[in-house]
């Protein structure tokens, strides 16, 4: 299915993301963005586990299109965390024993927060009414209630906000229009404005799994460099790669296929290359998703290519990699470390066969065998495990 790309406001930050346009904003939120403090639960709407603000009215995103929001605000429960008035709300569901099991608690905050602002004269009786869109199986609301009169009999009037109303800011264009920042949410520093959609800002990977690895080869760097920094050449040596297109401002787009048995997953998205001729140095950085399974693959490379003083070339590789959402089973340090040393056997034999003429080994390999690398990692492990022994 094509994607679409989303523009929008989260929390204060500008976001722009390729997402399918089923997706809803429930799940563009908890999956794409990370932002898992919106819950789940019936999703059709009933039980109001997901209400968020859109553009300052409570919504349920279970059943709204993130398509449908573009150069919308959208405000979640994790972007209350300075505010006044929630920080008053929650504090008196704490004090009012208001949450026991807590799935519902997300969005019984942010309806509170918008009865307390809307109704400031509300009584018990209204508080129930307006909840009636908040199911809730544990507290059996008393405490609920209490907390929400609780605020609106205590709280100082200056934390109470007119309905929707929005502050005042300087506003920054899009692809869907302008637009701003939530209602009284601090912009966080803006990501990399620059980076088009998809590509994700070297910030977010600060912190991830990295690997260092060095390839040596038997011809010379020239030889090396012309394949690795040639988009069309290295993708023919990564089994299951493709490249679809490339831009002048040096963006790729491409996919990688997968099989795992019956497990199988086509990552598709857009990297960005900057290369250093005079160094024989470059850097990649890009995302993939997995349509099927709904994971996503944030990663960034740094290459260079050297001379040997006897002979020879060597290829210095330093990866960053995030891995979200099922497949994320597969992300631990020390079998990726296992995976990608196999893998980088195969495209290693690959670039040495394309620099000295001929075809790539796997160039007709249609996917890349997930199924026979674990086997032959778990394979090494018991063969050092015995010898160790």
């Amino acid at each position: 299915m094509t994607e679409t790309t989303v523009d929008l406001v989260v929390n204060g930050a500008p976001v722009s993301e390729l997402t399918e346009p089923r997706t809803h904003l429930a799940d563009f939120l908890r999956e794409d963005l990370l932002l898992s403090g919106t819950h789940l639960g019936c999703e059709q709407g009933v039980c109001g586990a997901c209400t968020v603000f859109v553009d300052g009215r409570p919504t349920r995103s279970c059943i709204t299109l993130a398509a449908s929001c573009k150069g919308a605000e959208v405000r979640s429960v994790e972007g209350f965390d300075d505010d006044p008035l929630m920080k008053a709300l929650r504090d008196a569901f704490k004090r009012h024993h208001g949450l026991q099991c807590g799935y519902c608690t997300p969005g019984m905050l942010v309806t509170g927060y918008d009865i307390v602002r809307r109704l400031p004269d509300a009584d018990a009786e209204r508080v129930r009414k307006e909840l009636s869109g908040n199911l809730c199986r544990c507290t059996g609301y008393a405490g609920i209630v209490a907390a929400i009169m609780d605020v609106l009999e205590n709280n100082p009037p200056a934390a109470k906000v007119q309905p929707h109303a929005r502050t005042p800011q300087k506003t920054e264009k899009s692809a869907a229009g302008s637009i701003g920042t939530a209602s009284g949410v601090a912009s966080p520093a803006a990501p990399e404005r620059n980076a088009p959609a998809s590509i994700p800002a070297k910030s977010s990977l600060a912190g991830a799994p990295s690997l260092s690895r060095t390839i040596r080869f038997d011809v010379s760097a020239s030889d090396i460099w012309a394949i690795v920094s040639d988009p069309e050449k290295i993708v023919t040596c990564i089994p299951g790669g493709q490249l679809d297109s490339i831009t002048d401002s040096n963006l790729l787009q491409g996919k990688c296929a997968v099989s795992m048995g019956p497990i199988k997953a086509a990552f598709a998205g857009t990297a960005r290359m900057d290369l250093n001729e005079a160094e024989k140095s470059g850097q990649v950085i890009g995302r993939g998703k997995d349509g099927l399974s709904r994971s996503q693959l944030d990663g960034m490379l740094d290459f260079k290519v050297a001379e040997l003083p006897e002979g020879g070339s060597e290829l210095v590789l330093d990866m960053v990699y995030k891995l979200t959402g099922p497949l994320s089973q597969f992300s631990r340090p020390a079998l990726v470390a296992e995976i990608a040393d196999r893998i980088l056997d195969q495209v290693a034999a690959s670039i040495e066969s394309l620099a000295q003429g001929r075809d790539p080994d796997h160039a007709k390999q249609n996917n890349l065998n997930g199924l026979s690398l674990m086997v032959s990692v778990f394979v090494g492990w018991i063969k050092r495990t015995l010898r160790f022994r």
